[in-house]
């Protein structure tokens, strides 16, 4: 079984990320959040493993030596790199839970970046101080759930003229916008042709790039949203003859996008 991964705040935790500080045979007190679940939750025991992240790529390898003064032995520490291509998912805001399934499952499948949109037809209404703090916790457990030592980097909320002027950047960086439209007359396979052609200049150049993919709410992007998005640069497809709801649509899409980017062996 993977061991158990847990996220640390640096700028809360006492919990060095300096390489210099940290290395393999040093004894590591546990943040008290992280001892209570390792310990009284999960009932992790001495000589256990565990690791510990701080979400942007630190992966401290460690096994409990005191679980009731909440020390660890680190028996390995390391710094992933960031992916040369990212995936960002914009998502409307949807009721009843349906977004944060969507960030939850998208997070799991390997997610870079998530943007919330307040899209015209969307019921649930961003409310800052409270929506991004749900938002924040639902990519943390999945972020461990999964055992990702990147979370998922949560942006602010955008409004639907907000993304046109994601659309016009990202033609000048050489990035990748994709609407999901039921609408659309473009496939998958399309859009694959495209990935495949910034995966190569992403090869011969060593610029990072982003993949972006929108989804609408339950009552769908507004054809005016649409036109403005694909005036802008954007590129809109059908995922197959089945329409997904807002929360599958996105995971469906970056599952894809992840295995053309041989992010699945």
């Amino acid at each position: 079984m993977t061991d158990a991964l847990f996220l640390f705040d640096p700028q809360v935790d006492d919990v060095p990320v300096n390489s210099d500080e940290l290395h393999a045979g040093w004894k590591l007190t546990l943040p008290p959040h992280i001892k209570r679940h390792a310990v009284q939750a999960m009932r992790l025991k001495v000589g256990d493993s565990l690791q510990l992240s701080d979400g942007n790529g630190l992966r401290i390898q460690a096994v409990l030596d005191d679980a009731e003064a909440g020390l660890a032995d680190v028996v390995n520490v390391g710094r992933e790199p960031e992916p040369l291509t990212r995936l960002a998912l914009i998502q409307a805001l949807a009721k009843t839970g349906h977004d944060e399934q969507a960030i939850d499952t998208a997070t799991q499948i390997g997610v870079d970046q998530v943007i919330p949109w307040q899209a015209d037809r969307s019921i649930a209404k961003w409310k800052t101080g409270r929506t991004d703090r749900k938002w924040s916790s639902v990519l943390d457990a999945a972020t461990e759930q999964s055992r990702r030592a990147f979370k998922p980097r949560l942006e602010a909320c955008v409004s639907s003229k907000e993304i046109v002027a994601i659309c016009r950047r990202a033609c000048v960086h050489g990035d990748l916008v994709i609407v999901l439209h039921q609408d659309a007359t473009d496939t998958w396979t399309s859009v694959e042709t495209r990935v495949s052609q910034l995966i190569d200049r992403t090869l011969e150049d060593g610029r990072p790039r982003t993949i972006n993919v929108i989804v609408g709410p339950e009552g769908g992007i507004s054809e005016q949203e649409v036109s403005a998005f694909l005036e802008a640069g954007a590129v809109s497809c059908v995922l197959g003859h089945n329409i997904l709801r807002a929360a599958a649509a996105g995971p469906v899409a970056l599952s894809l996008l992840s295995r053309t980017l041989g992010r699945y062996e």
